[in-house]
């Protein structure tokens, strides 16, 4: 698939969190505008170059206006390093702010919604899970064209310990009956997820697409 070489107006939300603040760079480099939404105190944290919107990530009202103009939105905002006893934080967090910036895009007309879920299903993390499927459901069914993106864990500064587990992942993929399991729920690197969302900026689809663990590697091993 072709990418459309035309900038993207794109409206980031989280985008001074560990991977908007690293994403809104590479945005502005190949010639797209970021416009992010933050609160006043965190303003100053978003690079160079990037728009602030100041709003609530939990209350459409104070950014859905700002979103009209907008081509793409990507949903960041998230509970930082995910635990299974966080299910009460991500039902608050994870769960209205998803579902806020998808009733926001709908209403503002954004073209293109991306959205980072998790893989599953998967063993642990069951509210994490249950909050995510309830929005990609959300997604699918507003009428958006959307990306759906499910890693399981981002490798990258300050986390590195599941590189101790790649000796685990290597057994798993070389049986049958787990090898699907080991890639659904592998690991990622932070390049590879920034140059997916990249991707996918710039790859808006038909209606709605889901790129897992395997294909974001892929994206993330291509030349650009």
């Amino acid at each position: 698939m072709r990418g459309d070489p035309s900038p993207r107006r794109v409206f980031l939300t989280g985008g001074t969190g560990y991977i908007g603040s690293r994403l809104i760079p590479l945005l502005l480099q190949r010639g797209h505008a970021a416009r992010a939404l933050t609160r006043e105190s965190s303003r100053d944290k978003l690079p160079a170059g990037c728009d602030p919107v100041i709003g609530d990530p939990l209350d459409r009202a104070t950014f859905t206006h700002e979103m009209r103009g907008c081509d793409t939105v990507v949903q960041l905002v998230g509970v930082p390093k995910p635990a299974p006893w966080k299910g009460a934080q991500f039902r608050a967090v994870d769960r209205v702010s998803g579902l806020a910036s998808i009733q926001a895009a709908t209403q503002a007309g954004v073209a293109h919604f991306i959205y980072v879920s998790v893989a599953h299903p998967a063993p642990v993390m069951k509210d994490y899970i249950a909050v995510r499927t309830e929005c990609e459901t959300t997604l699918r069914g507003s009428g958006l064209r959307a990306t759906i993106l499910r890693p399981w864990y981002i490798i990258g500064p300050g986390h590195w310990w599941p590189l101790l587990l790649k000796p685990g992942y290597w057994l798993y993929e070389q049986i049958p009956s787990t090898r699907e399991s080991a890639h659904r729920l592998g690991l990622v690197t932070l390049r590879q997820m920034l140059a997916s969302l990249v991707w996918a900026v710039e790859h808006p689809p038909e209606s709605v697409r889901v790129i897992e663990v395997l294909e974001i590697r892929a994206i993330g091993s291509r030349k650009r």
